[in-house]
């Protein structure tokens, strides 16, 4: 497995997750459950991907402003994720941010996998793509216990 294909896999599961939550309504179980399931995905994701892409992109000339622009990404979704812990599960505004945070992972993701996996493909070696993944995976699953 390389480096794409360990990122697409948490992708995948974001993207579900984003979509079934803003498909919940109110103060419910399958909100709160999704919310949370969200939430740990996403902060176990950026931290792994955040160390073991974007941090050896970052070296690379033609990788570095993409990568930057990566993690800003992440900060805003962070930001969007706090935003929701403050609002009530019930309030008409909970949804507004939910969206909000839905629309940004979509956009985030896109980006990555039509943009920056395509500039990475070219500066990281077929071993650093390989040995990046184990790294990721590990440091995942690690961030996933915590949460």
């Amino acid at each position: 497995m390389n480096i794409f294909e360990a990122l697409r896999t948490s992708h995948d599961t974001q993207r579900a997750l984003a979509d079934n939550l803003i498909a919940t309504s109110g103060d419910s179980k399958e909100r709160d459950l999704l919310f949370r399931e969200l939430k740990a995905e996403l902060a176990a994701h950026a931290a792994a991907e955040e160390r073991f892409f974007y941090v050896p992109l970052i070296a690379h000339d033609m990788t570095q402003e993409p990568s930057r622009h990566g993690i800003a990404e992440h900060h805003e979704m962070d930001e969007l994720v706090e935003k929701l812990e403050e609002i009530e599960f019930s309030s008409p505004a909970w949804i507004v941010v939910a969206r909000e945070l839905h629309h940004k992972v979509h956009h985030h993701l896109k980006d990555e996998e039509q943009g920056i996996f395509q500039l990475a493909g070219k500066v990281l070696s077929e071993a650093e793509k390989t040995s990046l993944a184990r790294e990721y995976e590990g440091e995942f699953v690690s961030q996933r216990v915590k949460a």
